[in-house]
């Protein structure tokens, strides 16, 4: 399974040549795991209602997910233990770190920051 963090879904749904063609077959094939605070954050950014349902009807609701019990508290917890704070990382990308880790899937992040804390095993690499 493979995460996709918020800038690599709004490059996807912007229809970016370089990454629509490979997740639509991730897509496809069901290979995608929705992370809620992903999709929230993608619902933050939303112009109007038809947007709202693209995002809530065609994604959310089709994609596999795993429910984590406490991910936010345990995030904060690892973050403080990891100082994940000192390197830009915040409490959002602490998450999705945690659903990668508790579903051993691969992270497709544009982050910078964040892909520099993802542990090598967990880093998706474009040419997968």
């Amino acid at each position: 399974m493979i995460i996709l963090d918020t800038g690599v879904w709004i490059e996807y749904l912007r229809n970016n040549r370089e990454y629509y063609p490979k997740i639509s077959a991730f897509l496809e094939r069901k290979e995608i795991l929705a992370v809620e605070c992903v999709f929230g954050e993608l619902l933050q950014g939303i112009k109007n209602k038809y947007e709202e349902e693209i995002i809530i009807m065609n994604y959310w609701k089709y994609l596999p997910k795993k429910e984590y019990r406490d991910i936010i508290i345990e995030a904060g917890k690892y973050s403080s233990k990891n100082k994940l704070v000192d390197t830009g990382v915040g409490l959002i990308d602490a998450m999705i770190l945690l659903h990668g880790i508790n579903s051993n899937s691969k992270i497709w992040t544009l982050d910078k920051k964040f892909q520099k804390i993802i542990p090598k095993e967990l880093k998706y690499i474009g040419t997968e």
